[in-house]
């Protein structure tokens, strides 16, 4: 069976991106527009006809084409932050806990997690479930992003000539719009300090949260922390944990190490019988963070093997 599928706002960067791990499949077929991608009716003709709708576009732009939908038969994937704590959607993180894979099939309207997010919510949602991070801990976490995840202005800024930025600290007014998904979805109460920054270089991100152990209760080991990561990500093919042994033996980490993959690998730093800790999530941003997901939900949804298509 061949199923639809129409990507709305696929000239972008994550739109690129999925087009290009979708073409070569011949499970699907892509309904492309071309130049009358911005022909109002034409766009609703593919919203409603097509089996399944990625969106790849601004907040307001994704509620509008959600209006547009009047076929309750089509499956709907956004990427945008439109939805991403609305409870008429299902957050499109399949490895986030017990059920969420299920919710995902069962669903015609997804939204796909933000790639800061995906590491952040990766790392922390397991240490909250287990009690080892109460719910009412003040968490901080600082990530670091490849200039794609800023789309195709940031990426003409750092790429331009001689003006391109070392380095990029932003998000300090402290309301970026991805704080609502990161402590909803980890099951904390307390808004998350996020201090999210920009580098020099195109793809791969990092996403760190540190923690003092004497600060949580019953002052829990590093082992254990690490344990509870382990148990929650067992079988999981997309997301990994790294080794405490390669983990200690490490001098270094660096966030382009898993470009081109669906992968999020996490890592526990810390001196054994020591009172810190330093969680630190790898992932594409485009992959994992963005394109690859979309993809890994759409195979969700339309019943296939999540991983078709995806390395």
């Amino acid at each position: 069976m061949t199923h639809s599928i129409y990507i709305d706002g696929e000239a972008g960067t994550t739109g690129l991106e999925i087009r290009e791990r979708l073409e070569a499949r011949n499970d699907l077929q892509l309904m492309l527009l071309g130049d009358r991608r911005r022909d109002v009716e034409a766009r609703r003709e593919a919203l409603n006809s097509a089996d399944a709708v990625i969106l790849c576009l601004p907040d307001d732009a994704a509620r509008e084409a959600v209006s547009m939908i009047e076929n309750s038969a089509v499956k709907v994937i956004d990427a945008s932050t439109a939805y991403r704590v609305d409870p008429d959607w299902v957050y499109g993180f399949a490895e986030m806990g017990d059920g969420q894979r299920e919710a995902i099939a069962a669903s015609t309207r997804v939204s796909n997690p933000g790639c800061y997010p995906t590491g952040f919510i990766a790392l922390m949602r397991p240490l909250v479930k287990a009690g080892i991070v109460p719910a009412h801990y003040p968490v901080t976490v600082n990530a670091v992003s490849g200039y794609s995840g800023g789309g195709k202005q940031m990426i003409a800024e750092f790429e331009a000539e001689g003006t391109a930025k070392p380095f990029w600290s932003y998000g300090l007014s402290l309301k970026h719009k991805h704080v609502p998904e990161m402590t909803k979805h980890t099951g904390l109460n307390l808004p998350v300090l996020f201090s999210p920054a920009v580098g020099n270089y195109r793809q791969g991100m990092l996403v760190e949260v540190p923690l003092h152990l004497s600060a949580l209760p019953e002052t829990p080991s590093v082992e254990r922390i690490h344990g509870a990561l382990v148990e929650a990500y067992a079988g999981q093919r997309f997301v990994e944990v790294a080794d405490l042994e390669a983990t200690e033996a490490m001098g270094g980490i660096e966030p382009e190490a898993l470009n081109g993959t669906n992968t999020v690998r996490l890592h526990v730093f810390g001196d054994r019988g020591g009172e810190q800790v330093r969680l630190v999530a790898m992932l594409d941003n485009l992959g994992k963070g963005a394109s690859g997901a979309a993809v890994q939900n759409l195979n969700i949804m339309l019943g296939l093997d999540e991983a078709i298509g995806l390395k």
